[in-house]
């Protein structure tokens, strides 16, 4: 007999980014949520404009939330949900403390639903929460060897976890690799101090203006 799970938000493991797909095994969907502070951003710029890109809902689950969408301010209070289509270039901040943002998204149309990308790599922040960079660090080379398909924000969040680990060299050809299939990322590069310590790396001068 088919049986049901339930469990409170906070009860997921994670904080400030907690892998709801992840915990309860989904296998048809993607979903996740992060929580941040006043003015802290809640995901990073994006447009799913790739091949497999999909239409995503985003549920303010508590807090206040700013959304910004294609060049359009959408203020967004707890109980706001926001449907974005393929195409449209998207981010949004906590107006509030505590803020929390649950994002749902699927497949591309005619497609099934493949885990990827961020979900793959969800498991693993707690890791990074808990300061545990090293075992982080090798977890996440794990992960890169048995993907399927390469995933750049994969590639990025390896060179996250190995440039806070102290494991420079391959935290840049990491990085490398990340912009090299996902070339929006080079812009997260700035303002990340995850990616302090090799910033300003020659080897990353031609791909990050500001390196």
């Amino acid at each position: 007999m088919a049986s049901f799970t339930a469990v409170h938000h906070d009860e997921i493991p994670g904080g400030p980014f907690r892998a709801i797909r992840a915990h309860f095994g989904v296998t048809t969907f993607g979903i996740s949520s992060v929580t941040q502070s006043k003015d802290e951003r809640l995901m990073s710029e994006h447009s799913e404009d790739h091949p497999q890109g999909s239409e995503e809902i985003y549920i303010v689950l508590s807090g206040r939330a700013r959304f910004e969408i294609d060049g359009q301010t959408q203020d967004a209070p707890q109980g706001t949900l926001v449907h974005v289509p393929p195409g449209l270039k998207r981010t949004a901040f906590a107006e509030e403390d505590g803020t929390t943002v649950v994002a749902v998204g699927g497949a591309a149309p005619g497609t099934p639903y493949v885990v990827d990308g961020w979900d793959l790599f969800a498991p693993l922040f707690p890791l990074f929460e808990a300061g545990e960079y090293e075992q982080g660090a090798d977890a996440a080379n794990a992960l890169l060897t048995e993907l399927e398909e390469p995933h750049g924000s994969v590639y990025y969040n390896t060179a996250c976890f190995e440039s806070r680990a102290g494991r420079l060299d391959d935290a840049v050809a990491h990085l490398q690799r990340a912009i090299e299939l996902d070339p929006g990322l080079a812009k997260l590069v700035a303002d990340d101090e995850d990616l302090a310590a090799i910033r300003d790396r020659p080897e990353l001068a031609e791909i990050i203006p500001s390196a």
